[in-house]
């Protein structure tokens, strides 16, 4: 049986590759699964902008919403009136959800329209949404949330007081049942068509950043922090 440890994200060895299970196998592109640590601590940790999808009143409900990773748990936060929300801590064994995160890398133009693709890194994770009660647990996860957009602004900012706390709900999902999809690389143009007089190949695309704009009632004395500039 082949080895399948692997790396985790913070280069610690020994660490075994996620299990693949009956949903997280691709019924198509199977090559392009991965289900070890690093590379799906990366994909999430370059993100900050999920898909939760769940069961609402028996029809599929998807929310884009924020996220937050600490180690092998992730969490989501929202109002406490938010249905999701209310769902996660009414019962026991909480909600059933599915998580997804995307980053589209390239647009992938082949010679026939059947061919046309996208490079991509995506996550999806499977499991059982729970309501975090532990004040200690729900502060660090609202930290996680706010540093997932920009490292570092949770100590730049100030934290949220007994009010906004008691109007928050966070939950949490264990990254047990989970894998990666990765596309990369050029179009994969039948033979036939590779002598068709139609341009081919990739575009790519790229995230950024433009100059932080300071709010208009910000003291000029306040400088725009390193974290910023390092964006």
């Amino acid at each position: 049986m082949p080895d399948t440890s692997t790396p985790d994200s913070t280069g610690l060895p020994g660490i075994p590759a996620y299990e693949p299970t009956e949903r997280t196998v691709p019924s198509r592109a199977r090559q392009r699964a991965s289900y070890d640590h690093e590379t799906v601590h990366s994909i999430l940790d370059a993100a900050y902008l999920c898909h939760l999808g769940f069961i609402r009143d028996g029809a599929p409900v998807v929310l884009p919403t924020l996220f937050g990773r600490v180690g092998e748990r992730l969490y989501v936060h929202g109002s406490t009136g938010s249905r999701p929300m209310r769902a996660t801590g009414a019962a026991d064994p909480g909600l059933a959800v599915c998580l997804t995160v995307t980053h589209v890398d390239g647009l992938v133009l082949a010679r026939s329209a059947f061919h046309h693709s996208m490079n991509y890194r995506s996550v999806v994770v499977h499991g059982t949404a729970r309501t975090v009660t532990d004040p200690e647990e729900r502060r660090l996860a609202l930290d996680a949330i706010v540093d997932q957009v920009v490292p570092g602004r949770s100590q730049d900012s100030r934290p949220a007081d007994a009010k906004e706390l008691a109007a928050t709900a966070v939950i949490r999902l264990d990254l047990d049942e989970v894998s990666a999809k990765i596309r990369t690389g050029g179009p994969n143009d039948d033979p036939e068509d590779l002598s068709l007089p139609y341009w081919a190949g990739v575009v790519p695309l790229t995230h950024g950043y433009a100059a932080p704009e300071p709010s208009g009632d910000l003291d000029p004395a306040v400088q725009v922090p390193d974290y910023l500039t390092a964006l």
